[in-house]
């Protein structure tokens, strides 16, 4: 066929969120159709976000949307779980089964006894709580113990300052860096992220490398020599696991030198004097002995970060992950506290959604707009976990997943029946993999959604239903700002998005639910903004005007933090309370500390001298998210076989050489990776995680989901004090040895 043959090919614009690249999204994008079928995706190239640029995840959205693997209708088991047998079912057949069972279930147990389970957030996050409490269930929940991903630090700043902040990269305009009003960081610390490599909380990697160029000094926290270390200012290889003693160890030396904002300390924060207290017991050649890392730098990046006017810190997950992460939350949002670098350009601003119309879907608050109270009190109150967490008691909405797995073991206070889980493969993704599986593999009735066959699949489903990509769904979303509109550019199969599925199930499920159709309820959320549900769409995205209450500068002063109007932040006090007077209502400590990991050459002396080596898994792929994209053949290219990297000299002393196969063991078993030279901490070695084989499913059913994942040497059931962080993932004990021949 010549090209004047050819179909013409239709431009839709849209916004990126998974399924597809596997982000938190914000991109905007172009998507080409011909004949129905997605031939090409393009980056705006006026879209303030990402002017352009995609990452390989996106670009590679054609294989993945028309990939030969892609689930494409309901399917019903027929077989045993754990065996490849399914039958094709219809949409109405598949649904009523499920309408079926989970009504039994209610009817017989309780709505409680049904689990709503997801990975991380993205986009079935909200619209799995309508459809859990819909249904009547307050279980909703992610499948990573101690709620360690996003949530500690989450919490941290809601206790402590009474909204979320985040890094000011001028994301909140429309003029982008040519905001007269905006500010590059002078200091831009970097802690535990591989920011170039990912897609964060409304925080694109690549506006860090903006600041860069355009003069920012770069600290960069983390035991892996990175693209962002190799051309920080200061890297620090922090010992993993011990953030808190460093977050101290900077603020004695801010505090005792003087170096902090006393305007802003007097006037917008309470607690100071007791943080001083405090940070005495943290001298810099204790925290230096605790954390490897020479006292001189820690002091050096502390002074830096506090003559920066303004700095700005991003963190990633680590920090959750400590063990006690939402304690290390405190000290490092205290850093940007007594600095001063709060609501300021180019500082850390509060991030709250564009016009007021919620960053996530169907969240808690959301629902409560939607019907009032979202179920009995008395219900609420069956949240599991909540009689050991008296913090999730008050300020969190999900059940906690370790008491969630102990309590599937014991069925007590009830026992645990069905579940429906999306966007999420934790039978690979789990801390302690095969204990979750066993778990979800006793109950009566699991439902999974998802777009491809994997290992939770096969293992637990007894109904897959299809979900979609970011290019099959229409949506309304505001990650901060701006308003943004998802576009459906094309149709597979008999697929359906995460908000199809569970709107369609809550309507089956609660008679009095109040929507028709999708639309209705985006109306619904829009409402607020005053902008139509077509405008969005037309436009794409929509930012707030600069002079409204969503520009993110001295909000405070102004009083658009609080409920009332007046000055201050939206806490008891008014102001940031460096001393959580919260914490003490719950019975924590409410200045933060520091806790040595649970498996150390501190902590268990004898068992770090069998594992000599400190383990840090969940190394980033720029080529994957997670679990997912393994099946992607220019991604997985990229990176075609599960790797660890080492140091030089570390791999020399255990006889590896460089792309050498390797067994990783500790206590938990052992897995089988390639050895990749890198500038990592001589003591450390990075792992990559959720390893497994789509290419083996004809073989073996599991996809080899426990012979290289990091996962499989995580202890399960590691979790705070507080339920929020302490999955440790980051601060294991291993040994390393070369695979012989034939093993």
């Amino acid at each position: 066929m010549n090209a004047r043959d050819a179909s013409p090919v239709k431009i839709v614009r849209s916004t990126t969120w998974s399924a597809g690249p596997g982000c938190h999204g914000g991109c905007g994008v172009e998507l080409h159709v011909r004949d129905g079928k997605l031939v090409k995706i393009e980056g705006i190239a006026d879209h303030p976000y990402n002017r352009g640029t995609l990452c390989p995840r996106a670009l590679a959205l054609r294989e993945y949307v028309n990939a030969p693997d892609r689930l494409q209708h309901p399917m019903i088991r027929t077989g045993a779980r754990g065996t490849d047998t399914w039958r094709k079912a219809s949409w109405d057949e598949a649904l009523d089964l499920i309408e079926h069972r989970l009504k039994a279930v209610k009817d017989q147990h309780g709505a409680e006894s049904t689990l709503f389970v997801q990975g991380t957030g993205r986009d079935v996050g909200g619209w799995l709580v309508m459809l859990a409490y819909n249904y009547g269930s307050p279980n909703w929940m992610q499948s990573l113990p101690g709620n360690s991903c996003y949530h500690p630090r989450l919490l941290a700043m809601k206790i402590a300052m009474g909204d979320y902040v985040v890094p000011d990269s001028s994301q909140f305009t429309n003029q982008r860096y040519d905001d007269p009003e905006w500010r590059v960081p002078e200091c831009y610390v970097v802690w535990g992220q591989n920011s170039v490599a990912t897609c964060n909380d409304g925080l694109h990697g690549h506006w860090i490398v903006h600041a860069l160029k355009r003069g920012s000094k770069l600290v960069v926290i983390d035991p892996n020599y990175n693209w962002l270390a190799s051309r920080a200012t200061i890297w620090l290889p922090i010992r993993p696991g011990t953030d808190g003693a460093l977050a101290l160890g900077m603020l004695n030396v801010i505090i005792n030198e003087g170096l902090y904002d006393k305007a802003f300390v007097d006037k917008w924060t309470v607690g100071f004097d007791e943080l001083r207290e405090r940070v005495q017991q943290y001298p810099l050649d204790k925290v230096a002995k605790i954390t490897w890392l020479p006292a001189e730098k820690i002091a050096a990046a502390a002074r830096l970060y506090a003559k920066g006017q303004p700095s700005a810190l991003q963190w990633g997950v680590p920090v959750d992950f400590a063990p006690e992460g939402l304690t290390v939350a405190l000290a490092i949002n205290a850093l940007w506290s007594i600095t001063g670098n709060v609501e300021k350009p180019g500082g850390m601003v509060v991030a709250r959604p564009a016009f007021g119309v919620t960053s996530y879907p169907m969240s808690q608050g959301a629902i409560s707009k939607m019907y009032g109270e979202v179920m009995p009190k008395e219900q609420l109150a069956k949240r599991i976990g909540i009689d050991i967490y008296p913090i999730a008691r008050d300020l969190h909405w999900r059940a906690q997943p370790d008491a969630v797995i102990d309590q599937i073991f014991s069925g007590t206070p009830y026992p645990v029946k069905a579940a429906f889980i999306a966007g999420t493969n934790f039978v690979v993704g789990a801390q302690d993999p095969r204990r979750w599986r066993k778990a979800f593999e006793s109950l009566e009735f699991n439902v999974v959604v998802d777009l491809f066959m994997t290992p939770t699949v096969m293992a637990l489903a007894d109904v897959v239903l299809p979900s979609s990509s970011f290019a099959e769904r229409d949506g309304v979303r505001a990650w901060w700002s701006p308003l943004t509109a998802q576009n459906t550019a094309v149709r597979v199969g008999e697929c359906r998005s995460d908000a199809e599925i569970c709107f369609e199930l809550a309507r089956r499920l609660n008679p009095g639910f109040r929507y028709r159709t999708l639309d209705d309820m985006y109306r619904f959320f829009l409402e607020p903004s005053g902008i139509s549900l077509e405008e969005i769409r037309e436009k794409g995205w929509i930012f707030p005007p600069k002079d409204s209450a969503a520009t993110p500068y001295a909000r405070h002063e102004r009083g658009l933090l609080r409920a009332d109007g007046k000055p201050g932040f939206d806490t008891a006090s008014g102001k940031i309370e460096l001393d959580a007077t919260r914490m003490k209502d719950w019975g924590y400590d409410s200045l933060p500390a520091y806790t040595e990991p649970s498996f150390s050459p501190v902590s268990t002396p004898e068992l770090a001298r069998e594992y000599p080596l400190i383990l840090n898994t969940g190394s980033r792929s720029i080529a994957f998210f997670h679990s997912e994209m393994r099946n992607i053949p220019s991604l997985r290219a990229m990176n075609p076989e599960p790797l660890v990297q080492i140091h030089p000299e570390t791999a020399r002393r255990f006889g590896i050489e460089n792309n050498d196969w390797v067994w990783i063991e500790n206590q938990q078993g052992r897995i089988k990776m390639r050895a990749r030279y890198a500038l990592v901490h001589p003591r450390i070695v990075l792992t990559q995680h959720s390893w497994f084989y789509p290419e083996r499913i004809r073989e073996d059913k599991d996809f080899g989901a426990y012979e290289a994942n990091g996962n499989e040497l995580i202890p399960g059931g590691l979790h705070s004090k507080t339920g929020f962080g302490g999955a440790q993932v980051k601060s294991l004990l291993c040994r390393i040895r070369k695979v012989e021949e034939n093993a």
